[in-house]
């Protein structure tokens, strides 16, 4: 995964979450709906700009930014632990 395909998923992330907050707000989806998807989308998102942080690091270190693999979901929700 490049660079512009992890932060062409970050905007899609970023959409969907201003699309729940619509719908909350038209009384289409309980509080409770909308912070368990937000809560979804927030590891969703902290995992992509962990990899897109990893690649750059990689490329100025003048490694092959390709050869960084997104870490799961609850490896990188642990780094602030």
């Amino acid at each position: 995964m490049d660079d512009k395909t992890v932060l062409g998923r970050i905007h899609g992330l970023v959409d969907e979450e201003h699309k729940l907050r619509d719908q909350l707000r038209r009384g289409e989806i309980s509080g409770a709906e909308e912070q368990a998807r937000l809560r979804e989308l927030e590891e969703s998102l902290d995992q992509c700009w962990d990899l897109l942080r990893r690649r750059r690091a990689a490329r100025d270190a003048g490694h092959d930014p390709d050869a960084e693999r997104a870490h799961s979901t609850g490896e990188v929700e642990s780094y602030l632990q």
